[in-house]
């Protein structure tokens, strides 16, 4: 019997931040739908902290969706995590910068402070009862020590999965494959993926990281996404199902790629 591995899409997140491109709200719907239809297990359906418009079409998607769950994007901040309760969404997913450029140059703090606000923020999510999961952002450019250290914190706060971040696309699938084996060794905790394609390697380095354990894979229709854009939809779960089980209906899959194609070429 194959393993399963599980479709996060971020289409509608990732995926807007393509050059030029901007969903409106019934676009965003429609997308969503299909997505749904296809049986993709998550939709990430947006960011609540971007204003009054993101918040509702996000949660027209909640309403709208039957299969898929419906997660939010959050900085590490509990204003941001403030806006997602607004959305009610099954999942509250927050990105923790893990590099020392991120950590210091970025957000000019420190491993102290990071470690403090990162547990600060989950507990909020969590004591009103919503399911987390946390993402690593650049996390290929991060010390694997500091990241494992993180994830065991995680781990004690019922945290579900960790998202590993390729945020600059500097991975390989030798070098993706060596880094996720090794945090799941060492933590025990169920690791999803994300990938850019900036060396082209996105779908790639996907499949290499469920090889490793990956079980939640991230992806965008078409592969969009910022710069060079993201795993792609369609050929990762081409690719992967020969490998996996792939909960995902490979033909709506199909049909919802070129319709959403259309609305991307508007």
């Amino acid at each position: 019997m194959k393993e399963p591995r599980h479709i996060v899409d971020t289409t509608l997140r990732d995926g807007e931040q393509s050059p030029g491109l901007a969903f409106r709200k019934q676009d965003k719907l429609t997308i969503a739908k299909l997505l749904d239809e296809a049986k993709v297990y998550q939709i990430e359906a947006g960011i609540p902290a971007m204003g009054n418009l993101e918040k509702e079409a996000i949660c027209r998607v909640k309403d709208s969706c039957k299969h898929s769950l419906i997660s939010t994007w959050n900085r590490i901040n509990k204003a941001d995590i403030q806006h997602s309760f607004d959305c009610q969404p099954d999942l509250i997913h927050i990105s923790v910068p893990v590099s020392m450029a991120q950590i210091y140059e970025k957000l000019r703090k420190d491993k102290t402070w990071l470690r403090e606000n990162m547990i600060d923020c989950v507990q909020f999510a969590r004591e009103k009862g919503y399911p987390v999961t946390v993402g690593f952002e650049d996390a290929s450019r991060a010390e694997l020590e500091f990241m494992v250290e993180l994830a065991k914190i995680l781990k004690r706060y019922e945290v579900r999965y960790i998202r590993f971040a390729d945020t600059v696309g500097i991975l390989t699938p030798a070098s993706t494959e060596q880094k996720i084996k090794a945090i799941i060794e060492d933590t025990g905790m169920e690791i999803e993926f994300h990938a850019h394609n900036d060396l082209g390697m996105a779908v790639a380095n996907s499949i290499s990281a469920a090889k490793a354990g990956a079980k939640f894979i991230d992806t965008t229709i078409a592969g969009i996404g910022e710069r060079t854009g993201n795993c792609d939809f369609m050929q990762f779960i081409y690719t992967a199902s020969t490998l996996y089980d792939i909960s995902t209906d490979f033909r709506a899959a199909q049909a919802l790629t070129k319709q959403v194609e259309k609305i991307v070429r508007k």
